[in-house]
C-alpha cells in the first residue's frame, strides 16, 4: 500500500497517478469517444431510394470521417493548387460544411470530411467548379467541369485503370488471356 504522503509533497508522477485514478472511474461521454468505439447510427430504411445506390452510402457515412480526392484541372503548380484548393474550402465553410483541405501533389488535394453523409453535396459542388479535373469519392471517379474530353468517362473506378494497363502489357508480351465466360472467336 502507499504512504500517505501530504498533497503538497506530490511531484509530477504522484500527480499523474491521481490522475489516472480519477480517470478510471469516470465515465466517458459517448462524444468523446473516439470513433471507431462508437456506436453505428441506426439506420432508417424508409430513407433509402432503391434506385440510387447513392442514398444507401450517404446513410451508412453519416457521422464518420470520409476523405475525398480532388484533382485540379490544367497543369498547376503546387501553389496554384493550394489557393484553388482554399477557394473550394473556403466557399464549403460558408455553406457550414466542416472540411479540411490536405494537399498532396501539385494537382491533388484530399478534402476530409467530418460527416460523411454530406460527401455528395460536397462532390456536386466541386464537380461544378470550372478547374476541377475529378473527385474520388468512395472508389468512384466522377469527372468535373475542367475534365478534358478523355477524362469525361462517367463514374470510371481507379481499379479498371490498373486492370487496363495489364491487359495491354498481357497483348503486348503475346499473350492472349481472356477471363470471361464467353470468348470471342479470333480470326487468324
Amino acid at each position: 500500500p502507499p504512504k500517505k504522503k501530504d498533497i503538497r509533497d506530490y511531484n509530477d508522477a504522484d500527480m499523474a497517478r491521481l490522475l489516472e485514478q480519477w480517470e478510471k472511474d469516470d465515465d466517458i461521454e459517448e462524444g468523446d469517444l473516439p470513433e471507431h468505439k462508437r456506436p453505428a447510427a441506426p439506420i432508417d430504411f424508409s430513407k433509402i431510394d432503391p434506385g440510387k445506390p447513392e442514398s444507401i452510402l450517404k446513410l451508412t457515412k453519416k457521422g464518420k470521417t470520409l476523405m475525398m480526392f480532388v484533382t485540379v484541372s490544367g497543369n498547376p503548380s503546387e501553389k496554384e493548387t493550394e489557393e484553388i484548393t482554399s477557394l473550394w474550402q473556403g466557399s464549403l465553410f460558408n455553406a457550414n460544411y466542416d472540411v479540411q483541405r490536405f494537399i498532396v501533389g501539385s494537382n491533388r488535394a484530399i478534402f476530409m470530411l467530418r460527416d460523411g453523409g454530406y460527401a455528395w453535396e460536397i462532390k456536386d459542388f466541386l464537380i461544378n467548379q470550372e478547374r476541377c479535373a475529378d473527385v474520388t469519392l468512395e472508389g468512384q471517379v466522377y469527372p468535373g467541369k475542367g475534365a478534358d474530353g478523355s477524362e469525361k468517362v462517367k463514374n470510371k473506378t481507379k481499379p479498371e485503370k490498373a486492370k487496363k494497363k495489364k491487359d495491354a502489357e498481357k497483348k503486348s508480351n503475346g499473350v492472349k488471356e481472356d477471363n470471361r465466360a464467353t470468348k470471342q472467336r479470333e480470326e487468324l
